[in-house]
C-alpha cells in the first residue's frame, strides 16, 4: 500500500480549518459543491456531488480527522486519509496522510493541493 504525506500551513485558527473540513457549507465555500457532511464517527461525507465520498472513522475535535475515502477514478477502491491539526492561535499546520492503492502519486499530490488545500487556504486567509 502506497502512502502520500503532505503538510500545509494555513494562516487561520485551528477551529476555522477544522470547520472547513467538517462543515458542508464551508466545504462548498472552498469549492467542493455540492457537499454533504455528517461529521461524527460513522457519519458520511460527500464532496463534488459524490465524486469524493466516504465515512468518518475517527474524530478528535480540532486535533484529528480520519476517514475511509472513495473517489471517482476507482469507486470501489477504499483509501484512508488522516488530517492531524496543530495550531498556535493564528495559524494551523495540517499534516495529511493518504494511503491506499495509489496509481499516480504526482496526480494525487497535485489534486490534494489544487482541490483541497489551496482553496481552503485562499478562503480562510482572506477572511
Amino acid at each position: 500500500m502506497k502512502q502520500i504525506e503532505q503538510t500545509y500551513t494555513i494562516k487561520a485558527p485551528v477551529a476555522k480549518v477544522w470547520q472547513a473540513l467538517t462543515d458542508a457549507s464551508m466545504a462548498e465555500q472552498w469549492g467542493a459543491t455540492p457537499a454533504k457532511v455528517d461529521a461524527r464517527e460513522g457519519g458520511a461525507f460527500s464532496y463534488w456531488d459524490g465524486d469524493i465520498h466516504g465515512t468518518y472513522t475517527k474524530l478528535m475535535p480540532e486535533k484529528l480527522i480520519e476517514q475511509d475515502w472513495y473517489g471517482h477514478d476507482n469507486p470501489t477502491w477504499k483509501y484512508t486519509v488522516s488530517f492531524a491539526f496543530e495550531g498556535d492561535g493564528s495559524q494551523t499546520t495540517v499534516h495529511m496522510v493518504y494511503s491506499g492503492n495509489i496509481v499516480d502519486e504526482q496526480k494525487d499530490i497535485a489534486d490534494w493541493r489544487d482541490y483541497y488545500f489551496d482553496p481552503i487556504k485562499k478562503m480562510l486567509e482572506q477572511q
